[in-house]
């Protein structure tokens, strides 16, 4: 038993395999492990060694470091490996030294299957030795699991179901069929409206597909300028426009090859792209901006949109044809004002959640503030809930949210009135003045320096309105 290096990662993004930062993080990764690990780039210069292999080679760490690897070792194997693209699991070598070992090398390719870095390590061929190797293997497994979750979650989905609350209705059925559709190959349609959750449903759709260890892209089509939309999603070829880059570039389809690309605001997309779309729908392959070369592209696309296209395509501002191929398995997600009985439970996740992100201790909500929180209508849905906590996290200095922590448009009435008979603005504003004084000081327990405070009046004229209105607390 032992690590299988040959299912580690080969092919990355070079851009951030290339980092400084990605560098960095597997520096600290590998070092404190007493497995021997080398990394060499392109041209076979050490761009990372453990300590324990520099102390093994015979050489400063810091000396090693931008050296090419045969100035090293003169007998290492890294330039074969990297010119042929093949690796080489478990051969014995001697090294310049005269040490011998069981060695791997690998080539890590990147996205265009052109040798990025190669990467070693080493197996001491003493038994008693290599029996040590097996347990000190599993630290490096665990070192490379997490490097691959890095990678996962800089190009994966980070939300999977049981990040979706929800027991209403309706919200129970948009589960079930985004649950459905994750097991299908078939293009998928969100419909919601602004901060329902659509882009965590499509991050759950992909996670529990059989695409799910592939790369999950999301692109904004109402963020991305209309002009640079087509270099987006299909990519450029070396000179397609001025400031192209050198080489060109892959666009969010070739990226996303293999596994699902998330387009949001699908509605804001110009019609010129929408015909261009459809081709790599039917198609299956994308052409990039100044090339003349089809690349075959196997995608699987989870659209979004808080617009009714439906009236959009009556209207001509949307494709028929491709409404109808992106609409094969259309999900609903309910607003916020229609899941009434799960507020309460979203509103304690998110409380949990914003207390952990924040740094304080707010645990609970008093039920004066859940009511408001339970009869206000939420137009801005799940994402509005959040920030309404957030902002009450901010102004409590207690473990507990109370109503006078909620903004004002949530705790006011909703119902307006006419005048009635006799009744002037005046006489309104006074009894809403009244009103608005009255729930501060039952929610602080007549705490007037606190309710002073919030509502930004000076003490003796707050003394002055508790008089006026007659809000003296009642006797105990």
């Amino acid at each position: 038993m032992g690590l299988d290096v040959t299912n580690v990662i080969t092919t990355v993004d070079l851009e951030v395999l290339g980092s400084e930062a990605f560098l960095n993080t597997m520096e600290k990764l590998f070092d404190p492990i007493s497995v021997p690990i080398i990394l060499v780039d392109k041209d076979t210069k050490i761009r990372m060694i453990n300590q324990i292999f520099a102390d093994y080679l015979g050489f400063p760490k810091e000396e090693i470091i931008g050296k090419p690897v045969l100035e090293v070792d003169e007998f290492s194997r890294f330039p074969y490996v990297l010119s042929s693209k093949k690796p080489e699991i478990a051969w014995k070598h001697k090294f310049k030294n005269g040490k011998t070992a069981i060695v791997h090398r690998i080539p890590v390719l990147d996205i265009n299957q052109e040798v990025a870095y190669g990467f070693g390590l080493l197996l001491f061929q003493d038994v008693k030795e290599f029996k040590d190797i097996i347990e000190k293997n599993k630290l490096l497994e665990t070192a490379l699991n997490y490097a691959e979750e890095q990678l996962k979650h800089i190009h994966g989905a980070k939300y999977s179901w049981e990040n979706i609350l929800g027991t209403s209705e309706k919200m129970v059925l948009a589960i079930y069929m985004g649950r459905r559709a994750s097991q299908t190959k078939s293009n998928v349609l969100l419909l919601g409206e602004s901060g329902t959750g659509k882009e965590l449903f499509a991050h759950a759709i992909h996670h529990s597909s059989n695409r799910q260890h592939e790369r999950f892209i999301k692109v904004n089509c109402a963020a991305v300028p209309a002009e640079l939309l087509e270099s987006e999603l299909f990519g450029y070829e070396e000179g397609a426009f001025t400031g192209a880059k050198k080489g060109g570039k892959p666009g969010k389809f070739e990226l996303a090859s293999g596994g699902s690309i998330f387009l949001d605001e699908i509605g804001d997309m110009p019609l010129s792209m929408q015909a261009k779309l459809l081709r790599v729908l039917q198609e299956k392959e994308i052409e990039r901006v100044g090339g003349t070369k089809t690349i075959p592209v196997d995608v699987r696309v989870i659209a979004a949109t808080n617009k009714n296209l439906e009236k959009m395509v009556v209207e001509g501002s949307f494709r028929e044809d491709l409404f109808y191929r992106l609409n094969v398995m259309s999900i609903e997600i309910p607003p916020l004002r229609e899941r009434e009985t799960d507020i309460e439970d979203l509103a304690m996740k998110l409380l949990e959640k914003l207390s952990s992100q924040l740094g304080v201790y707010v645990r609970t909500i008093s039920k004066n503030a859940m009511e408001h929180l339970l009869n206000y209508h939420w137009p801005g849905n799940v994402r509005e809930l959040e920030n309404v906590l957030e902002r009450a996290i901010n102004l409590t200095d207690t473990d507990t949210i109370h109503s006078v922590h909620l903004p004002f448009t949530i705790t006011r009435n909703k119902k307006l009135h006419k005048l009635s008979k006799g009744q002037t603005l005046k006489s309104i504003l006074e009894e809403t003045e009244k009103e608005i004084i009255k729930n501060y000081l039952d929610e602080l327990n007549h705490n007037k320096v606190k309710v002073a405070d919030i509502l930004d009046i000076s003490r003796s004229s707050l003394y002055d309105k508790i008089e006026k209105y007659e809000l003296k607390p009642p006797l105990s």
